[in-house]
């Protein structure tokens, strides 16, 4: 039976393995590197924000977002369509309303006829199998800009909301 002292390690005793071979067989190729990795990430996992504005043929530039538009819905069904046939499978639409149509109880938001509304419908009528996700803050239909409605003092009513 080992004691106490018997099974310490010394201080200075060196931790090598002498392995014979260094085991890196894991790293020799692309294929068992394909196969072992942890993470995979494809086109598949990726969403894409499109930013939607009402008309035809549009397109505009969002100064803060260099590189990146506002778009009608004719030019996004075009723009997503593409994106399906490269792997792309979800899109995140975020509108842009009038703000005539904007009040304080963002009745906007819940209107069938409204952009989002039209939006969703036409994806899904011409790429039926992508995922659309719709952003639910109330802020683009609000007359206040809040994400949601508010009381008379302008706190947000979360439970109404």
């Amino acid at each position: 039976m080992l004691t106490g002292k018997m099974m310490q390690k010394p201080v200075d005793a060196p931790c090598a393995l002498h392995l014979p071979i260094r085991l890196r067989r894991n790293r020799r190729s692309e294929a068992i590197r394909n196969m072992i990795q942890e993470t995979k990430l494809s086109a598949a996992d990726l969403v894409v924000s499109i930013f939607l504005i009402e008309g035809e043929k549009q397109k505009r530039p969002i100064a803060s977002m260099p590189g990146i538009e506002r778009v009608s819905i004719d030019v996004m069904l075009n723009e997503v369509e593409a994106l399906y046939m490269r792997g792309v499978q979800s899109v995140a639409l975020f509108p842009v309303v009038d703000r005539s149509l904007r009040t304080d109880g963002a009745e906007e938001a819940w209107n069938p006829e409204g952009l989002l509304a039209r939006a969703i419908r036409a994806l899904k009528r011409e790429v039926p199998d992508v995922c659309v996700m719709a952003d639910v803050a109330l802020d683009p239909f609000t007359s206040h800009g809040h994400d949601g409605l508010v009381d008379e003092r302008g706190f947000v009513l979360n439970d109404a909301t």
